[in-house]
This record gives C-alpha cells, structure tokens and sequence, in this order.
C-alpha cells in the first residue's frame, strides 16, 4: 500500500500513461507518407515495401546504437537514409520528421487524465518522465508538470536508476519521497522500485506481473482509482 504520508512529488510516465502512444504514431506517419507522396514521391512508394522501411530501421538503430535513447534522432536518421536510397534529397528528412513530429504531440488523452493531473499538480510537483519525445507542452498539459525528463535530455532511458534520480532532483525532493506512475512494468515499476521510489502501476490491461518478487506498491486499472487513495479525491 502506498504511504501517502512520504509522497512530497510525483514522476509520471507519459505515453500509454496518459493516452494511448500506438495510434498517436500510426496517424503521424500517416501524415508523414502524405508529405512525402507530396515532396519526395520516390521515397513515399519505397516506404510503402515494410521490409524495406523496416530493414533501414533496423540498420539505423544498429548503427547508432550509442543513440537508442534518442528516438527523434533514429526517427530522423531513418528518414533520411530513406530518401537517400530513393535517390531523394537528403535535406528534406528535416522538414519531413518536423511533419511527423508536430502529429506526434496530438494525442487523445484518457479520460481519467486531465482530472489526475489536475488533483495532483495542486498538491504536489509532477514531473514527466519519458523514454519517449511528446512534448507535455506541445501536447497541452504543460500547466500542470514542474518539469520533465527525458531519455533524450538526460542520455538514458528508464529503467536506468538515473533517470529516476533526476527525476527527484528536478522536483526538488529525495527519491524514497517521490511516486512514481507508469504502465510499463520493467522501464516504469521495476526501475523506480530500485530507485527506492513508491510506485504506482498503471495496469490498464490487467497484465501478470512477472518481474520477481519485489512488486508496486499499489496496482491500478485506471488514475480515478489511483486518485481514490487521497479521501479528498472527488472524481
């Protein structure tokens, strides 16, 4: 069970967190083969082969594997090695990932969202946490985060423990004073866990836990029921 009592600031996961990541990607690079049928037709009909886009992909991580925290970067890089190969300009990868990206930040939140963050960022500072790009600003909820971290800024993704002790320090606060609230089992529960963070695990879809015998303090189906542990939460 949570102790209330310790929490002095909350970290908190983004995507599948607050809203669902897949289809905020999949209507972005929808939106992205739009501009380049437009711009660059010779590389829009060769992202149409998968196992062309999907091989480049995989080429670019291999080779920028010092990288793999930086996913607008493999994004970018992955663009343009594309368009190189369609014999397009390479310049254009610019353009095309800010294309991509601005689509990126619309997202549907859920609907528990807005109302969690809302109670939290009065009582505590929320900090996002992210191995992902979205930009809490670009998004439209910045108003409600002290500030964020990222894998890209900080050059390690979770479940590294220093990206959750940055988390703590840009909330002004010790680790063992912070929650912590994600999705991902490994990356979200098992790193902050070892971070000595009280964590909070947003199981949407009822998965097993399988990650040992030290477990969340709390499992949750959705943030009302997370909220519900403050008796002056009102929904």
């Amino acid at each position: 069970m949570l102790d209330l009592s310790r929490i002095r600031a909350i970290t908190l996961d983004l995507d599948d967190t607050l809203w669902p990541v897949w289809p905020t990607i999949h209507r972005a690079e929808q939106v992205l083969m739009d501009w380049l049928t437009q711009h660059a037709p010779a590389t829009a009909a060769l992202s149409c082969q998968a196992e062309v886009k999907q091989a480049v992909r995989a080429e670019i991580n291999a080779r920028h594997a010092d990288r793999a925290h930086d996913l607008s970067f493999l994004r970018l890089e992955a663009i343009r090695a594309l368009l190189v190969q369609a014999g397009d300009p390479g310049h254009l990868a610019e353009p095309a990932f800010e294309v991509f990206f601005a689509e990126r930040q619309r997202v549907d939140l859920f609907d528990d969202a807005l109302p969690a963050l809302a109670f939290w960022s009065q009582r505590y500072p929320v900090v996002a946490l992210s191995n992902g790009n979205a930009d809490v600003h670009r998004v439209g909820i910045g108003q409600h985060f002290h500030a964020s971290v990222s894998a890209k800024s900080l050059g390690v993704a979770k479940p590294d423990l220093r990206i959750f002790v940055a988390g703590a320090q840009a909330a002004g606060v010790a680790p063992h004073e912070v929650l912590h609230i994600g999705d991902d089992a490994h990356a979200d529960c098992v790193g902050a866990l070892a971070a000595g963070m009280q964590v909070a695990w947003l199981n949407r879809e009822g998965q097993d836990w399988s990650h040992g015998d030290t477990r969340p303090h709390l499992e949750v189906r959705d943030l009302h029921q997370l909220c519900a542990c403050w008796p002056e939460y009102q929904p």
